[in-house]
């Protein structure tokens, strides 16, 4: 496990699992959001982030969290692992009502720039199409590229795996 993707619907917990499994495992944590939004939710070009994100790519180690399904195969094909979040979508909407609740008004270590927790009527409605329209896709790439695959169907499973890791992977390799 050296090139790992966290992927699933958004506030199914990708980018909080991503946090924990870079500490446990010492491998680098880059989130998707990070890169593409700049301050006051403003994103960068499509040749910006394609560019940015070649560059992690090419990196020998990572764990990269994110949807973006524009750039799913491109990462999939670099990927050894994936963490499929396979949740359901009320879960989904659960998850991201209490993280904007619990933020509203301050920008999360996970995201770039100046970009405050919001309500956002467009970003619910992206939940409600997310299994519906991605899962298929997403299936899909999985057969096709054949990384490892851990599919998580709740937040439950997800904290029981990073449990399950109980002894640091930097703890038991010599440093870089």
């Amino acid at each position: 496990m050296k090139k790992v993707l966290v992927i699933g619907g958004n506030g199914s917990g990708k980018s909080t699992f991503s946090k924990k499994l870079s500490e446990k495992t010492g491998l680098p944590c880059v989130h998707l959001d990070k890169i593409f939004w700049r301050g006051n939710w403003e994103y960068v070009s499509r040749e910006e982030f394609d560019i940015l994100l070649s560059a992690e790519l090419e990196k020998d180690e990572w764990i990269i969290d994110g949807n973006f399904e524009s750039t799913l195969e491109e990462r999939m094909k670099s990927a050894d692992t994936v963490f499929y979040f396979d949740f359901p979508t009320v879960a989904c909407l659960f998850g991201v009502t209490e993280r904007v609740i619990k933020n509203y008004g301050k920008t999360r270590s996970d995201m770039g720039g100046n970009c405050p927790e919001r309500f956002d009527f467009e970003f619910y409605k992206a939940i409600l199409r997310f299994n519906r329209e991605n899962r298929p896709k997403t299936k899909a790439l999985l057969e096709k590229y054949k990384p490892d695959v851990i599919v998580f169907k709740n937040r439950r499973q997800a904290e029981e795996y990073l449990d399950s890791l109980s002894v640091s992977f930097v703890d038991t390799f010599p440093s870089r």
